[in-house]
């Protein structure tokens, strides 16, 4: 076997485990000198190791060669045994008469390929990183529907895996090869395992990473065995949980670990039998301790069980956000110490505990001034003049003037986490900062979200994998290099989040093949262009921006740059806000939106695709209702949009709502209206155009050329002696910026009256 092929297949977690290390927060004893604290530190994701003492680093064979102390030889064939023990395990199953593993076995088998799966999953390990979930401290697996494919495929792991339910007999046959085809269960969900009193593992529960109809919660039938295990015998204080994750996020504090034993219900009518039985065979128990979800039916199912338990001392936490998992997320985790100093003992009294995090009036800032050193995320999010203060932080993270657009795009890019994301594109003349201000934009997102193209082939979005491009930001950044395959690959992205294709693969006796291969792609996506008419049907679904290319503009940007370069521009305050822009996001949770106002404001009647421009519109009201989700209602897990909502996304969208009325796009429109302005009803040359408007001889002439062919310029003479120009339409689009913003200031005007008079 290649040596390349042995650290594919064996992991630095299953060399731990051969050999009975556990490494507490990826730390260990070196085994190479005298360690007497722990100094050996281990990347189970990327599969090395490195002492921090005496500098010794390694992969998984290294690891093997140091601490048996063989050749590198020996430790290459040793390697080679730890893989074949493991698939004689699971391929070939011969430990029970039969040939027919226990169950338990099965499925400590099993976990310990779903633990590997975990590391080789990039949507997987993405979901535990948003949830907070350390996989180095916590038992947690994914289950990629691929357990029971390739080499691990035999008559006794389907026999074993059809006994669990990890697979289901529905019937299902290949038509091509007459196979015998399962249904998976539990597909693309991460894995914790629950264990019987003997720690071993009797079943799974198992939660979906992806948006699933059939839900999202899953166990294995006749559920039985307790997370995160039985506590110990001399357990004294014990924390009950509502949910599993809630459990997990637990564990991994020390402190916790240390001084408590937690045991996760299955909901809050899931302190079952089992669960009961193990507390009450815990006979140096002294108090129990109720840490439910903080809404009403956390609190009913805290007031019913805690009669269980009226022999024991009985208190509850209540959290200062919806569940310990979202309150790890939004706060340090020495929060808990806080949480637990405080909790309201049940039957000694009725007063309510509310925990909050106390704010320094002294070093609080403004809300129209913030400073990002002093506040964290949620502060930040919870201030009146949000929107004001996000723009100023969008400044310091180095994009000048635009002030409407670059909210827009913001508004835009973070809306990949939704279901619905949105698209935008950017348009500019070369050399006005379109490809800058996308580029800047994605700075200020998560990085491990973000995908930059320059260049994006015809066949190339076909051919990602399936959860590749799921909750991802796309950034393109120049529309104009991509053809027109491509572009209808991303326009049918856009329209479906899903591609479809029908390829031609090799079967393993190399005979060709047609197999159906699908992408997913929920992304949101920038990008920029020149040229922003040739590409209608990618506009018609994405939301239009144009730069500004006026004087005052220019002006900005030139003194920012100047500033910059003279040492006035502090670069690591440019760096912080990025950096506290990526919190603020990573605190933003995903709601279903309701807009009680949607039908009472309407878009005016001459906007082309008023259709799909109506639903970008209630899109970006969405997602400024998103935005202030820390200070908005909410109604059976619904935020509520305020009329605030809308006034802000009718400002931030109005010039992408008047380019969607215009006839010519956003620099075309710019540079017509410098003609109007200097020439009215005067002839004039290219040259005097290029004066007024400095452009170069090449753009100038597509402006007047496209001015011409639109029937806005009228082209006098002959080329041999020059051509002259003069103004044949006046469009007045003052006058249409005017009624659209009258008529959406009277639909406020009557909102605003409505709610009152209710």
């Amino acid at each position: 076997m290649e040596i390349s092929a042995i650290k594919e297949r064996l992991s630095l977690s299953e060399v731990l485990q051969y050999y009975n290390l556990q490494p507490q927060n990826n730390m260990l004893k070196c085994f190479m000198h005298d360690d007497k604290t722990a100094s050996l530190q281990v990347n189970l994701e990327k599969n090395f190791y490195k002492c921090h003492s005496c500098g010794k680093t390694g992969d998984v064979i290294q690891f093997i060669e140091d601490y048996e102390k063989l050749t590198k030889h020996e430790a290459i064939k040793k390697a080679q045994s730890l893989i074949s023990s493991e698939m004689s395990i699971i391929k070939n199953p011969t430990k029970e008469k039969n040939n027919h593993l226990s169950d338990t076995d099965f499925l400590e088998n099993t976990f310990s390929y779903f633990r590997k799966a975990l590391y080789c999953s990039v949507p997987a390990k993405q979901y535990i990183e948003k949830r907070n979930l350390d996989n180095s401290i916590l038992e947690i697996g994914y289950n990629s529907g691929q357990f029971h494919h390739g080499e691990r495929k035999s008559e006794e792991l389907i026999s074993n895996a059809l006994e669990v339910g990890l697979l289901q007999d529905k019937g299902l046959v290949n038509n091509r090869t007459g196979e015998k085809g399962y249904s998976i269960f539990a597909n693309k969900c991460i894995a914790f395992p629950l264990k019987n009193k003997e720690n071993e593992i009797v079943s799974f529960y198992f939660r979906a990473i992806v948006e699933n109809k059939n839900g999202k919660h899953f166990y294995l039938k006749n559920r039985s065995g307790i997370y995160p295990g039985y506590p110990k015998a001399e357990t004294k204080k014990l924390i009950l949980t509502e949910a599993i994750i809630d459990c997990a996020s637990l564990l991994q504090i020390k402190e916790i670990r240390d001084n408590y034993s937690v045991i996760s219900c299955f909901g809050t009518n899931g302190l079952n039998e089992e669960i009961l039985t193990a507390i009450k065979e815990l006979k140096e128990l002294e108090e129990i301790i109720f840490c439910f979800d903080n809404d009403d039916a956390g609190k009913k199912a805290v007031k019913k069980y805690a009669e269980e338990f009226k022999s024991y001392k009985v208190s509850t936490v209540e959290l200062p956000n919806n569940d310990i998992n979202e309150t790890l997320q939004l706060h340090d985790e020495s929060i808990f110490k806080e949480l637990l100093e405080k909790r309201k003992d049940i039957f000694l009294s009725t007063e309510k505990i509310k925990v909050t995090v106390e704010k320094s009036a002294e070093s609080a800032p403004s809300a129209r001034e913030p400073k990002a050193e002093p506040k964290t995320a949620v502060d930040f999010l919870q201030q009146k003049e949000l929107l004001t203060s996000l723009n100023q932080l969008i400044e310091k993270a180095g994009i000048i003037g635009e002030e409407n657009s670059r909210l827009l795009l913001f508004l835009i890019t973070i809306s990949y986490l939704n279901r619905s994301p949105l698209h935008g594109i950017v348009q500019g003349s070369s050399g006005s900062g379109k490809t800058h201000i996308i580029s800047r934009i994605a700075d200020m997102m998560p990085q491990e979200d973000v995908l930059r193209f320059t260049r994006i082939t015809e066949s190339s979005l076909y051919n990602w994998g399936e959860f590749d491009l799921f909750q991802k930001i796309i950034i393109i950044e120049d529309l104009d290099g991509l053809k027109e395959d491509a572009l209808y690959a991303l326009r049918e992205f856009i329209s479906n989040q899903v591609l479809r294709s029908s390829v031609t693969i090799k079967d393993k006796k190399g005979n060709n093949k047609s197999s159906h291969k699908i992408v997913k792609g929920q992304f949101s996506s920038l990008s920029a262009t020149t040229k922003g008419e040739l590409y209608e049907d990618n506009m018609n679904r994405s939301f239009i921006v144009a730069v500004n290319e006026s004087e005052e503009q220019t002006e900005k940007i030139i003194s920012y740059q100047n500033r910059r370069n003279a040492g006035e521009i502090n670069k690591n305050g440019e760096e912080k806000a990025v950096g506290f822009i990526q919190k603020i996001i990573r605190n933003l949770k995903h709601y279903e939106v309701i807009n009680p106002y949607a039908t009472q404001i309407q878009l005016p009647s001459n906007v082309k695709n008023k259709r799909r421009l109506n639903e970008m519109f209630q899109s970006i009201i969405k997602q400024i209702t998103l935005l202030y989700q820390y200070q908005r209602e909410i109604k059976n897990d619904y935020l509520i949009t305020e009329i605030e909502d809308i006034e802000n996304a009718v400002e931030i969208l109005f010039e992408s709502i008047i380019l969607k009325i215009d006839e010519l796009d956003g620099s075309l429109r710019q540079f017509f209206e410098k003609l109007k302005k200097a020439f009215k009803e005067d002839q004039f040359s290219r040259f005097d155009a290029m004066e007024i408007t400095g452009f170069k001889k090449t753009q100038l002439q597509f402006y007047l050329n496209e001015l011409v062919r639109l029937e806005y310029l009228k082209q006098i003479g002959f080329a041999n002696k020059g051509f002259k120009y003069k103004i044949s339409y006046n469009d007045n689009i003052q006058r249409v910026r005017k009624e659209l913003k009258e008529s959406f200031t009277k639909q406020l005007e009557q909102l605003k009256l409505n709610a009152i008079e209710r």
